[in-house]
C-alpha cells in the first residue's frame, strides 16, 4: 500500500474531537463555505451537465431535490460519532492590481468530508465550465491541511474511479497515494495527516 504522509510535525496521541458544524477555510482563489440549504438553486446550476456523472453514475439534481439533500446533509449524521462536513466552493474576486483574477463572487463546485474520529474521507466536485483552472486541486489541498489544523483528522482516504485521471490527478496534489484496496470498482487513495507545527 502507497499511503502518503502529509504534513509534519509530531502526531498528539488524542487529537482534539472535530466540531460538529465544519468552520470555513480560505484557499488563494477560493472561499469554502459551509453548506446551507439556500445554496441549492445555485449549485443545481454548477452541477447540471450530465458529463460530470460519468465516473460516480446518478444525473443532474434539480433544485428542490437539491434543497432536499442539504437539509439531510446539514442535519447531520444520524450517527452521533460521524461528522457530515460539506463546503461549497466560492470564487473570490481578485482585489484590484492582482492579476489572473477571476469575476468571483460565483459558487464553482463542492468538496466534503465524512469524518470519524481522526479519520475522514473526503470527496470533491468542479463543475464542468470551471475545470481545467487548477480549482480542484486548490480545493482538495486547502480541505486537506483544514481537516488536520482543525478537525483533528490524521487519515485520509478518498475513492477514485480507475480511468478518472483528473480526479487521480486531484488526489497526488493533496498528497493521498492509490492503494490495492478496491471498493464497488473504485480504487482506495489513502494518506496519513500530521497537523502543522504549532505557532
Amino acid at each position: 500500500m502507497d499511503a502518503r504522509r502529509v504534513g509534519s510535525g509530531s502526531v498528539p496521541t488524542t487529537p482534539a474531537p472535530p466540531p460538529s458544524t465544519p468552520p470555513s477555510f480560505t484557499t488563494a482563489r477560493l472561499d469554502a463555505l459551509p453548506l446551507e440549504p439556500a445554496y441549492a438553486e445555485e449549485m443545481a446550476t454548477v452541477l447540471a451537465d450530465p458529463a460530470l456523472y460519468g465516473f460516480t453514475g446518478g444525473e443532474p439534481p434539480a433544485p428542490a431535490a437539491l434543497r432536499a439533500r442539504y437539509e439531510r446533509q446539514c442535519a447531520g449524521s444520524p450517527d452521533p460519532g460521524e461528522r457530515w462536513w460539506n463546503w461549497v466552493l466560492r470564487v473570490r474576486a481578485a482585489r484590484d492590481g492582482e492579476a489572473g483574477g477571476e469575476a468571483g463572487g460565483e459558487l464553482v463546485g463542492y468538496v466534503q468530508a465524512t469524518v470519524r474520529g481522526s479519520r475522514a474521507e473526503i470527496a470533491w466536485v468542479l463543475g464542468t465550465p470551471w475545470q481545467g483552472r487548477g480549482y480542484a486541486s486548490e480545493a482538495a489541498q486547502g480541505l486537506v491541511a483544514h481537516l488536520a489544523s482543525a478537525g483533528g483528522v490524521r487519515e485520509l482516504v478518498a475513492h477514485i474511479h480507475p480511468d478518472h485521471a483528473a480526479s487521480a490527478a486531484v488526489a497526488l496534489a493533496a498528497g493521498l497515494g492509490p492503494t490495492e484496496e478496491w471498493e464497488d470498482g473504485e480504487r482506495r487513495w489513502a494518506a496519513s495527516v500530521t497537523p502543522p507545527p504549532a505557532p
